[in-house]
């Protein structure tokens, strides 16, 4: 942990709780920074830190908070106590761990995981939110957002269980991304279209996008989840767009065939993209380009809209 003191947003953010949680936890009972410099706010040193850790597992664990607290208080060395304290009251695990495995993310991502496990759709919300405001889209999205679903993807895969953590955690983005391009809203026609595959449900990716074309000035459009291809055709002939992305995150709705239809539609679009982990590079039609990731798919994006509007100047 670093020495640094920490405002309340990065502790809330590290601890996986709202704001207004540690706001509660202060004036309630006491666990409130004791760092303080003339003219600034308060700040949180490591031990507060420590504390408000311990406040946060046992809460988390049944324990009330007035009792949390009163453990969290009389810890004389918060960070030795809160191995005890929690290996004493931590129930029995039904799910094969209490955590979301995030690699090597940051603490951000692990707060984001603690609070997904306790389905804490505030503290959820206000982590993306904070995220997006200071470090962009994309940034939130690789740096945040996937550890954090792959974390509960793994967890699923391993134990059957975390179904209303993805549920929960999915809205929150959701909701996150689509305040994001609310805030930024491009002007100019709509060039880039975006849709998931025929019987594709998994949308988080393309909403991701969608965000960051937002945020880089790019308008859209957004079919969503389960197109089939009759109808992704239709579209690309009624609206003419300069790009396609076409979204599969499984083998199984990943038909090359749809991607011959779009390059087959009466109004073909200079650039299709197969973007996901669905697609294999060895079974693309010729002219269909596989991004690797978020960042090259927003930058085809804005390279086909910006040669599309110097022709259309020219």
């Amino acid at each position: 942990m670093a020495d640094e003191a920490l405002s309340a947003g990065a502790v809330a953010r590290r601890l996986g709780v709202a704001v207004t949680t540690l706001r509660t936890w202060h004036q309630r009972y006491g666990l409130g920074p004791s760092e303080h410099v003339p003219g600034h706010h308060r700040r949180y040193t490591p031990a507060d830190l420590a504390r408000l850790e311990i406040m946060r597992r046992l809460t988390a664990e049944g324990v009330s908070p007035a009792e949390a607290a009163r453990w969290a208080r009389q810890a004389p060395d918060p960070v030795s106590t809160d191995v005890i304290v929690h290996t004493r009251l931590r129930p029995p695990s039904r799910d094969g761990g209490g955590t979301i495995p995030v690699g090597r993310a940051g603490p951000a991502a692990r707060g984001l995981a603690r609070a997904a496990m306790r389905l804490d759709a505030a503290a959820i919300s206000e982590t993306i939110a904070h995220t997006v405001a200071a470090n962009g889209v994309v940034a939130t999205w690789e740096g945040l957002l996937r550890p954090v679903l792959a974390g509960i993807g793994e967890r699923h895969a391993a134990t059957a269980g975390l179904i209303e953590v993805e549920h929960l955690v999915s809205r929150c983005v959701s909701e996150a991304f689509a305040a994001a391009s609310r805030a930024k809203v491009p002007t100019g026609p709509a060039r880039i279209l975006l849709s998931c595959a025929d019987e594709e449900q998994h949308t988080l990716p393309l909403e991701a996008l969608a965000a960051a074309l937002a945020e880089a000035g790019v308008s859209y459009r957004m079919l969503g989840a389960r197109v089939p291809v009759a109808a992704l055709v239709e579209a690309v002939t009624r609206t003419g767009p300069a790009a396609v992305v076409l979204w599969s995150h499984t083998r199984a709705t990943a038909d090359p065939a749809q991607l011959s239809a779009v390059l087959a539609a009466p109004r073909r679009p200079l650039l299709v993209l197969a973007a996901g982990p669905g697609w294999r590079a060895d079974t693309l039609p010729a002219g269909v380009v596989r991004p690797v990731d978020l960042v090259e798919a927003v930058s085809l994006s804005v390279a086909v809209r910006d040669s599309l509007d110097q022709s259309t100047e020219g």
